[in-house]
């Protein structure tokens, strides 16, 4: 089964499962949300309106968020599941806000534009270093002068003990947060798919795909959010 028939097939209960799957939920997508928003804010204070990429956006939850802090942003969300972007379009639907969806998998040309925010969460990780280094070259020539990346990413430990010892403790603070067995079985069946890189990695690549400013902005164990500015 490939990822994308993976998330397809919780397309409908994913979003319900995530505070238990993600201890440090409030703080690892709002942290997102804050790094964000200073672009998409001054575009509106400039007449404009803003535009956000949302990559391997899913059911839509980033999307969403930043919609809220932001009223008045624009959207383009792609991903390679299309019953994830149908559950995408039915909330963004439901709270009137602009959007356009594109059913495409990461390692496709990015959909033309320039845009105040480029995001993702919890999706690059299932691309090998060379598809994150492209892809991150990519999101960086997609960026209006000021804009920023930002990416909300379950991430590797520096070292083999470290990433064991991520692992253990996300077992653990999910366990105490009430994720059933069944709900565990299936994460673990869809981390199967994944490949993660380090934070120090990533951040090099960012750098090295000309984003200044870059930062680790957030990190609790195997979650971190990260990204850069457009110079």
């Amino acid at each position: 089964m490939s990822v994308t028939d993976v998330f397809d097939a919780v397309a409908g209960t994913y979003d319900e499962a995530r505070r238990r799957l993600i201890p440090c939920f409030d703080a690892f997508y709002g942290t997102a949300v804050q790094v964000a928003a200073p672009p998409l804010r001054a575009a509106l204070a400039a007449g404009r309106t803003p535009e956000v990429l949302d990559l391997g956006a899913g059911t839509g939850l980033l999307s969403l968020l930043l919609s809220a802090a932001v009223p008045g942003v624009r959207l383009t969300l792609v991903d390679g599941a299309p019953a994830m972007l149908a559950r995408a379009t039915d909330q963004l639907d439901a709270r009137s806000v602009p959007h356009r969806t594109v059913h495409a998998d990461l390692a496709d040309d990015l959909p033309p534009g320039r845009y105040d925010a480029v995001v993702s969460a919890l999706a690059i990780h299932h691309l090998d270093d060379a598809g994150k280094r492209a892809l991150y070259r990519r999101a960086a020539a997609a960026l209006a002068p000021g804009g920023v990346f930002v990416n909300a990413e379950q991430v590797a430990g520096p070292t083999p003990e470290l990433d064991r010892r991520y692992d253990e403790v996300w077992l653990k603070r999910i366990t105490e947060l009430g994720a059933s067995p069944d709900e565990i079985a299936a994460s673990r069946e869809r981390m199967r798919h994944d490949r993660p890189a380090t934070v120090a990695d990533q951040c090099r690549w960012l750098a090295e795909a000309g984003l200044v400013d870059v930062d680790c902005y957030f990190k609790e164990w195997r979650f971190a959010v990260f990204g850069g500015r457009a110079g």
